[in-house]
């Protein structure tokens, strides 16, 4: 993990005895109170004055710290200023946040105190508690949670070069992941820095919810998105996912992520115009994520164990969320078993898209057809049941389906059909062609895919008769033994 370039800054420290006032410039109240400092100085204990935003404030004070950097403030934990604290002996014996009256002369023991004020005015929020700079303090002053060891660098090094020259980069320029960064990414889980999600093939390194927020961070994430992020982390690691032969294989393969549920929509994924494409955050850095943690925990580098012939660009992530919009259309993950609303990841070992074009068809069996004769395709023409597929199925084709009354199962079913080729166009030689089946099949009518072999989602823009097919791995694998797998998003 790489450290911020800034050096720690040594803190000013608290008093051992007496009274400690916190405020700044930049509140109603501290302005009420700011004559009494004076009085509260040269009547009572030893005061110490420590203001947040200038060390000219309160006037009339000869020695006021300059907390502009809130390392008291930090240590002290001010959440409200004006706060007054009483030390003895090293130790906080007394607090009193924003004006009270009755509670600061008791503590100064100046019975007169504030007589002309009203008896309470409540304070402002402390500067270290605005939003973002309670990590940057945490990580200068305080102790970390994180355990991940640390890289640092030299204050003129080029933090993004340098991540280029570790190899911690998929190619494209990652964000240093700081103490800060991966502090705050946290934030977006409840679950525990330590806690161990996995061994991350090939290397089979344990995995802990740090290291995914270290490499959530450096794939641009926000810290919202790291319980998707780490939901398809578990679902990659299923045995039947088989992650280790997707990375190894020299196909072009590599995990895609859908998202169903209300997470998709809380995240502001893109399930509409170019939802496969650039420019929505949280797809382009949610499935990046999970490929840079394969990367960086378990080792899996182009070139060594990643041995794709061509590779295709959806190694760097592919990640998108289905279209929910139409109450009667059921989505994949009630379609595999989850509740209604319930918010999941599916993961699907396939590359793509490759476009499929029909803008003549108008009744739904010449659609299914039609999409039949680009599934057989898929790989090669003469390879049959030997992979899965997705159809991305946009709204335009959708809609002449819906208005034959067709469902998901009806889709799906008519074109598994469509995919049916006689086994005597497919044996080796036929045609002229290596590729095929062995000769004693000749006799079978053929799908293109094994029962279950073919899903379907809805995502894209309203306009255009386009669609989507996401080819899968050619592993040459039962349905048993290669799977989709889908996971509840929690938090």
């Amino acid at each position: 993990m790489a450290s911020s370039n800034e050096e720690p800054t040594t803190a000013s420290s608290l008093p051992a005895d007496g009274l400690a006032l916190f405020l700044k410039r930049d509140c109603p109240t501290c302005l009420l109170i700011e004559p009494l400092a004076a009085t509260i100085a040269g009547t009572a204990a030893p005061l110490h004055v420590y203001s947040q935003d200038d060390p000219g404030f309160p006037s009339g004070m000869s020695q006021v710290v300059d907390d502009r950097a809130l390392a008291v403030s930090f240590m002290a934990q001010i959440e409200i200023v004006p706060t007054l604290i009483r030390y003895a002996g090293g130790k906080e014996v007394d607090r009193a946040v924003g004006w009270a009256r009755d509670e600061w002369r008791r503590m100064t023991g100046i019975p007169t105190l504030g007589a002309d004020l009203p008896a309470f005015q409540p304070g402002c929020g402390s500067k270290s508690h605005e939003p973002g700079v309670q990590e940057h303090l945490q990580a200068r002053y305080g102790s970390t949670p994180l355990a991940s060891r640390k890289v640092a660098f030299g204050g003129y090094d080029d933090d993004i070069e340098l991540c280029f020259e570790r190899g911690w980069s998929d190619g494209l320029p990652v964000v240093p992941p700081t103490d800060v960064r991966v502090m705050r990414m946290l934030e977006g889980t409840r679950r525990k820095p330590d806690e161990i999600v996995g061994d991350i093939p090939p290397n089979l390194a344990p995995c802990t919810v740090e290291k995914v927020a270290i490499n959530a961070v450096m794939a641009g994430c926000k810290p919202e998105y790291l319980p998707v992020v780490l939901a398809a982390l578990e679902a990659a690691l299923e045995p039947v996912f088989t992650l280790h032969g997707v990375l190894a294989t020299t196909y072009f393969s590599a995990p895609v992520i859908i998202v169903n549920g209300p997470i998709a929509r809380r995240l502001g994924m893109n399930c509409g115009v170019n939802a496969l494409g650039q420019g929505n955050r949280a797809n382009s850095t949610i499935c990046r994520a999970l490929n840079l943690i394969v990367r960086n925990v378990g080792g899996g580098r182009p070139g060594e164990v990643d041995r794709s012939t061509l590779g295709a660009p959806s190694k760097i992530g592919l990640c998108f969320a289905e279209d929910e919009s139409d109450p009667q259309w059921q989505p994949l993950s009630v379609a595999r078993g989850f509740a209604p609303g319930e918010s999941t990841v599916t993961l699907f070992q396939g590359h793509g898209p490759e476009a499929f074009v029909d803008q003549k068809s108008r009744t739904a069996d010449e659609l299914a057809r039609s999409f039949g004769r680009s599934l057989c395709n898929l790989g090669h023409p003469k390879l049959v049941q030997s992979a899965r597929a997705v159809v991305v199925l946009s709204p335009e084709h959708h809609a002449i389906f819906k208005q034959a009354g067709w469902d998901r199962a009806r889709i799906t079913e008519a074109m598994m059909v469509a995919t049916m080729r006689p086994g005597t166009d497919l044996v080796v030689g036929a045609d002229g062609i290596g590729e095929g089946i062995a000769s004693n099949r000749a006799h079978e009518a053929i799908p293109k895919f094994f029962e279950g072999g073919l899903e379907l989602v809805r995502a894209g823009g309203p306009a255009g008769l386009f669609s989507a097919i996401l080819p899968g791995w050619l592993a040459g694998r039962n349905r048993d033994e290669l799977q989709l797998v889908t996971k509840p998003v929690g938090d």
